[in-house]
């Protein structure tokens, strides 16, 4: 004889700890980081392991002293490491690396309540922080070893500024920028890895990378050059479809992807800066709620209340 067994929702069988989807969101940073190695050197693995070794040391530390229970066994502060780390130069001083790892731990993260508390992506309010903070430091760019033939490590401009890297060197990262977003390959990967493996929804990336191609093309601008310089590809993949900052439905999803593809394209063809990913993302951040509240899908037989 089967036995009814009644219980309170959510009855998913296939529940998945957090710190198997970190796990996942690790692996799949992996061959960014790897690329950035190859292209900048292994100081880029020494500035990533500083970035992880900080997170982790201060999500241990804020969490004893609000006598709070410790959660750095989820992994969420190791990968808010090496994305906040694949977003910096691979020139930036160590000691700033850690300034922007103790603003997006303490100040993003714990002192919203920890994970799933947090309003904003912590490595992206880490990197504005840090950008407005030290610009100059933020905007020393690396050129690659491969690019001029050279064991030195150089500094130049972004193909955003310059214009003149080919769509192959693009794709594959012989260019300037952050550690770990010049290589759109190695980022697909990881993106199509974490979809496969269905830890992520495709919604978000596809909204945000389709919406900026097109606006570029309507404004005349290169949309394949769009989309694969600056953050694009890592902002799309890794930081807009965090679970805790963007919208839950698909339809929400799709929004906070449109917004970041408008906004993106706004700031750099009308604004002073170059590149605006992290601030698109952030700005959708903040709009997540209203996005949610918009897109929420209503209960079955459920009626809205009457407006007196």
């Amino acid at each position: 004889m089967n036995k009814l067994i009644v219980s309170p929702s959510p009855h998913d069988e296939n529940y998945i700890k957090t710190s198997s989807i970190m796990l996942n969101v690790i692996i799949a940073l992996l061959p960014a980081l790897a690329a950035g190695c190859w292209f900048f050197g292994l100081r880029a693995l020494l500035l990533t392991a500083v970035c992880v070794v900080s997170c982790v040391v201060f999500e241990f530390l804020t969490r004893k002293l609000m006598k709070r229970t410790n959660t750095i066994g989820d992994l969420s502060a190791a990968v808010t490491g090496v994305i906040l780390a694949l977003n910096l130069p691979v020139t930036l001083p160590l000691w700033m690396a850690v300034a922007g790892s103790f603003v997006a731990i303490v100040i993003a993260k714990q002192l919203f309540g920890g994970l799933g508390q947090n309003f904003a992506n912590p490595a992206i309010t880490a990197r504005i922080v840090l950008m407005l903070s030290f610009p100059t430091a933020m905007t020393n760019w690396a050129v690659p070893f491969f690019y001029k033939s050279s064991a030195d490590v150089v500094t130049g401009a972004t193909p955003l500024v310059s214009g003149d890297a080919s769509y192959l060197d693009l794709f594959l990262g012989n260019v300037g920028g952050c550690i770990g977003e010049t290589c759109a390959a190695a980022l697909l990967v990881g993106g199509l890895y974490l979809a496969i493996r269905k830890i992520i929804s495709l919604a978000a990336p596809l909204s945000f990378i389709g919406s900026l191609a097109l606006l570029s093309f309507i404004a005349g601008d290169d949309p394949l050059y769009a989309i694969l310089s600056g953050g694009v590809f890592l902002g799309a993949f890794f930081m807009a479809t965090d679970y805790a900052t963007t919208p839950i439905t698909t339809k929400g999803k799709i929004v906070f992807g449109l917004g970041c593809g408008i906004i993106t394209f706004v700031i750099r063809h009308f604004g002073s800066y170059p590149e605006g990913v992290s601030f698109s993302i952030l700005l959708m951040n903040v709009l997540t709620p209203f996005i949610e509240q918009l897109t929420r899908t209503k209960a079955f037989g459920a009626k809205e209340d009457e407006k007196k």
